[in-house]
């Protein structure tokens, strides 16, 4: 997912006063984005699931 830089910086922002791993955000919206305009969007939630549950590497 291609965000504007002042995007990425708010984003990065949220991330660290939430204790939520940047990375980890990141890949859940490029595989929202990936899912974006199929019909059916069957395998997103797997998809989403094990990026959950990987190790967070903040």
């Amino acid at each position: 997912m291609q965000l504007s830089i002042e995007d990425q910086r708010l984003l990065e922002d949220l991330c660290r006063q939430n204790g939520v791993s940047y990375k980890k955000v990141q890949e859940l919206l490029a595989i929202e984005q990936s899912f974006e305009f199929k019909e059916r969007r069957t395998g997103i939630y797997e998809a989403l699931k094990e990026v959950l549950k990987a190790k967070s590497d903040s």
